[in-house]
């Protein structure tokens, strides 16, 4: 410590490094019951700091605390970032580079991890209780704080600057689609139209960037589903909350250290089929499960909201058709696109556009086969009006006038969409442009 009472960063380094050693020696031999681990444990760091005859400014000794107590009963300095609510996403590049998305925007905070060692510490600290392991022969995991928030993370020989984590951090409060609306993520016709469709029991594909607000969505459209039906929910790690009472959450299983007994997306699609669902939702869509899923949506399973990463519904087509192939079984690939055309009915494209706000930008049906080609018409489309001075953007989801093949399925469910819903007001036509496209 310097004379005049104000400690070096090293020096406080070690004081911390020996206040933790202390405490945590301290709660291995009086362990506290569980609810009490946060009163115990900062007694315990209380305990420790008078012994050792410090006197450090309150500012300083109350950082210092809260220091300790995040490094054994949280997540070390990532504590503070997932407590912040207007946080959405975390990213450890290294321990020294730590950068932030608050409100759309990539900031860099000015908390930092002690070493990489204090970064495996808290990356065990996340995979252990789940099961899963990382290592120099397996350098990466997925996981999932208990909160729901998604985590990803790579270290050395991989990640060459030092170990590092990603995690993308789960709504407390689920976004509803009034809330979405409220954000101008879309409007209120929009809203309408998607949840006839939902109701209606179509198989609905939502594509976006990473990012984008995919996940979210399908939270949101999820609220849709019937009360009284049983949906089966797969995901790589869990991150979907559905109120209905009737739901059953799977979730992937890595292989062990011996490299066995994975559990796949695609195994829990397959034996999905034999648990009799009326609804399944795959989280996202990456590899070979793609069709196992659409053989599903074409074998009486009406419904299924999955989702995949792509720019646009066209690539969106192209990206299924690429996952079907990884599937390993020889098909041709207009054999592929039948079964794609006759499996989704609808494809949302949701995007983070360049001012940071997550909007839709396109709805598309997919509305058969010409020839060797998956044929799609723009039912509704994002219209980019300007960007202001902040660099925020302006425009609206906007219906292009064209009326879906499939309206005779949403009547027959109920639905009398008003003409408006399909932009009868723009032009006072129901014609439109013809916005049919195909891939």
């Amino acid at each position: 410590m310097t004379d005049n009472n104000t400690p070096l960063a090293a020096d406080l380094a070690k004081l911390k490094t020996y206040l933790t050693s202390m405490v945590t020696r301290e709660l291995e031999l009086r362990p506290p019951v569980y609810n009490e681990r946060h009163e115990v444990t900062l007694q315990y760091i209380q305990q420790a700091y008078q012994s050792t005859k410090l006197q450090l400014a309150t500012s300083l000794r109350d950082q210092l605390f809260r220091e300790i107590l995040d490094d054994i009963l949280g997540y070390g300095p990532l504590q503070p970032l997932l407590d912040d609510p207007e946080i959405s996403e975390i990213m450890v590049n290294n321990a020294h580079n730590i950068f932030i998305e608050k409100h759309g925007k990539i900031l860099k905070s000015a908390l930092e991890f002690d070493d990489d060692d204090h970064v495996l510490q808290i990356i065990d600290r996340i995979i252990l209780p789940l099961g899963r392991h990382i290592d120099s022969d397996t350098p990466t995991v997925d996981a999932r704080l208990p909160d729901g928030s998604r985590v990803n993370a790579v270290i050395p020989p991989v990640a060459i600057d030092g170990p590092s984590i990603t995690i993308r951090k789960f709504q407390r409060g689920k976004l509803s689609i009034q809330n979405l609306i409220e954000y101008n993520s879309l409007t209120p016709p929009l809203a309408e139209f998607l949840r006839a469709c939902v109701v209606s029991r179509l198989n609905i594909l939502i594509s976006g960037g990473t990012g984008s607000g995919k996940t979210t969505l399908l939270n949101a459209l999820s609220s849709y589903i019937p009360d009284e039906e049983r949906i089966i929910t797969i995901e790589d790690a869990a991150e979907l909350r559905l109120q209905q009472a009737h739901v059953l959450r799977m979730e992937t299983k890595p292989p062990n250290v011996e490299g066995k007994f994975q559990v796949t997306v695609r195994d829990l699609v397959r034996n999905t089929l034999r648990m009799r669902p009326d609804r399944i939702i795959v989280g996202e869509v990456r590899g070979g499960e793609a069709l196992d899923m659409l053989q599903a949506m074409n074998t009486g399973h009406d419904g299924s909201l999955t989702t995949l990463h792509a720019n646009t519904p066209r690539d969106a087509i192209a990206r299924l058709e690429t996952m079907v192939l990884m599937a390993g079984v020889e098909l041709p690939v207009k054999s592929i696109r039948q079964q794609i055309a006759s499996a989704i009915d609808l494809i949302i494209q949701i995007a983070r556009l360049k001012d940071g706000v997550r909007k839709i930008t396109a709805v598309n049906e997919v509305s058969g086969m010409e020839g060797d080609t998956v044929v799609m018409t723009e039912i509704y489309k994002f219209d980019q009006t300007g960007m202001d001075a902040n660099g925020r953007i302006s425009g609206e989801i906007k219906p292009t006038g064209m009326r879906p093949l499939f309206m005779s399925r949403l009547e027959a469910s109920g639905f009398k969409l008003s003409p408006e819903v399909f932009g009868a007001r723009l032009g006072g036509s129901m014609g439109g442009s013809n916005s049919s496209r195909s891939f």
